[in-house]
């Protein structure tokens, strides 16, 4: 169970990203994390992950009080982020330990390139792999370590359409073999909708919970299924960007399903 509690991050400037974030994770369950741009999104990863602290609040991971980095937890960032002097294989070994024997290291990247479909691919450097490629490996490199959380910070948003699906199984296949709780940034409602089983909305400057969406719709899911067309429009309300919407803050602050 991963806990926010009250969290708040303003910077040295006396602008907040977000403010009083209050939500729980269960285990092994995929949560999207919805917003328009400049409600903390981004920032709320960094500090889920310890690359930032907050101002006020606190992180608890299986009731443990998360401080700094952590090693259950991994992030996945917007750009590959991959070491152009290495291999595919090696850009994944880099991310495992340096006390983990030899032998131990190539068993856990062949699994981890078996899983992100790369085997055929392990001996290519960055600049020749397409951009799909380099973020599958951006994957695998956090995987290794078989974080308990995984963040990912709008990993597919530079991707055609195309890619963007095909990664979007990718992903669907990796939570299915490791349980791992994934919590996943995106500006995309269908993507959300497609891979999460909840949906977080933040809107506002600094950014406040307004809904927390349960997606009832068993997997796998069909793409174009009414009830996810009827959750989109709802979202689109919530962020005042549907032409029809009669919601106000009053009555989403603290909202729970759809």
């Amino acid at each position: 169970m991963l806990e926010v509690v009250q969290l708040t991050k303003t910077f040295t400037n006396g602008k907040a990203a977000f403010h009083e974030l209050n939500f729980k994770i269960e285990n092994s369950t995929i949560v999207g994390v919805l917003g328009t741009s400049g409600c903390g999104k981004s920032t709320l990863l960094r500090v889920l992950s310890g690359l930032d602290s907050a101002s006020r609040g606190k992180v608890l991971l299986d009731n443990v009080l998360l401080k700094g980095i952590d090693s259950r937890v991994n992030l996945v960032f917007q750009e590959p982020r991959l070491l152009p002097w290495l291999t595919v294989e090696q850009n994944i070994d880099f991310g495992l330990p340096e006390d983990i024997p030899r032998i131990k290291r190539k068993e856990i990247v062949h699994q981890v390139l078996e899983l992100v479909g790369l085997t055929p691919h392990r001996a290519l450097h960055p600049k020749h792999c397409s951009g799909g490629m380099a973020q599958r490996a951006a994957l695998a490199r956090a995987l290794v370590r078989t974080p308990h959380v995984l963040l990912l910070d709008e990993p597919f948003s530079a991707l055609d359409a195309f890619i963007r699906m095909q990664l979007q199984e990718v992903l669907l296949e990796i939570h299915q073999k490791s349980a791992a709780t994934m919590i996943l940034v995106t500006h995309d409602i269908d993507e959300a909708l497609y891979l999460c089983d909840r949906i977080l909305v933040l809107r506002g400057q600094p950014g406040r919970l307004v809904k927390d969406i349960k997606i009832v719709e068993s997997r796998p899911r069909h793409r174009g299924s009414p009830s996810l067309a009827r959750l989109k429009e709802n979202i689109l309300e919530l962020l005042d960007l549907s032409v029809h919407h009669d919601f106000d803050d009053n009555h989403l602050i603290g909202g729970s399903g759809i």
